[in-house]
Formats: C-alpha cells, sequence, structure tokens
C-alpha cells in the first residue's frame, strides 16, 4: 500500500512541472550561441537537500561553433582545489530545441529555449570517492539581461532530489 501511494505522489509531483514555453515572452530573448560563443565565466555551488553547501566553483567556458554545432570546453575549479573539464557539443534539433553531448554525459542530453529560458535535461556519470552514480539534471537557466544568465538545476537519483547547483554565468564582450 505505502508502495503504490509514494508511485502515485511520485507521478504527481512529476506533473507538476513548468513548461518552458511559459517563459515565451519574456525578454531579452536567449539566443544559446549568441550568448555562449566565445568567453563566459560562471560561479556557482552545490547544495545538498538539507541546505548544506557542499562545494563552490569557478567554471570558465570557451566556446564557437563549428558548422550548426555550438562546442561549449569548460573548465571547471572547485573550493577543494580540483579541477574537471567537460566539453560539449550541442547541435540544434528544430526551432528553440537543442540536442548534446559530453564524455560524462550519458547518452543525449536534451533542451528547449523560448523566451528568455532554457529547460536542459540530461543524465551525467559522476564520480563521488572511488564510484560513479549517474544521477539526473534538470537546468532550468533564465537570461537575466545580455551578459548575465542565472541557472538552478536539480540534482536526483530514482526520482529522489540529491541535491541543488545554483550558478551564475557572465559574458565577456559584445
Amino acid at each position: 500500500m505505502l508502495k503504490n501511494l509514494l508511485l502515485v505522489l511520485c507521478v504527481c509531483l512529476a506533473g507538476c512541472s513548468v513548461d518552458v514555453q511559459h517563459y515565451s515572452e519574456q525578454n531579452p530573448k536567449l539566443d544559446l550561441p549568441g550568448f555562449f560563443v566565445g568567453r563566459v565565466d560562471g560561479w556557482g555551488m552545490f547544495q545538498k537537500r538539507s541546505g548544506e553547501v557542499v562545494k563552490r566553483f569557478h567554471v570558465l567556458i570557451n566556446s564557437r561553433m563549428d558548422g550548426q554545432n555550438l562546442i561549449m570546453h569548460e573548465a571547471f575549479t572547485y573550493s577543494d582545489g580540483t579541477k574537471q573539464t567537460r566539453v560539449w557539443t550541442l547541435y540544434p534539433d528544430g526551432p528553440g530545441r537543442w540536442r548534446g553531448t559530453a564524455g560524462d554525459v550519458v547518452g543525449e542530453s536534451r533542451g528547449e529555449v523560448a523566451g528568455n529560458a532554457l529547460h536542459w535535461r540530461y543524465e551525467l556519470s559522476l564520480p563521488v570517492d572511488d564510484k560513479v552514480y549517474q544521477v539526473h539534471f534538470d537546468d532550468w537557466m533564465y537570461l537575466l539581461d545580455e551578459n548575465t544568465m542565472a541557472n538552478r538545476s536539480a540534482m536526483t537519483k530514482f526520482g529522489v532530489e540529491l541535491g541543488q547547483v545554483t550558478l551564475f554565468f557572465r559574458r565577456h564582450g559584445a
């Protein structure tokens, strides 16, 4: 009985998310390559679901276009001194839709842009101590002005939230 109740609750909660089209009239309009091509700095933190900040980080993103593909090289430096890189290849998948791959992303990521928002979802292989876990990321990015973007991500495993990533991006030059 309890298992059935939990399943129904999870299904109901999954249906409560906002559709990215809700933001279609919001300005400034997000042009994904237009924002990320060139140099972008980001500052963020990971919080456990309790709210405890576990790690802070800086990410330097250098991006370029290769045909219609957006190639994003991310170099992370964490508060504990560790470093990590990720290279995304994003490609258009219809009006406002994007797909992407990266070395530590399981399969393809999928995203949709509407107005000032991007909703981005993917599975990530996350190393923790001596193990690697596959976790789901549900990213929401909002363009605040032409050079500033806010990002809030929920990280879950089996539908249970493990924590959140909060991140701010600032692009250089125009």
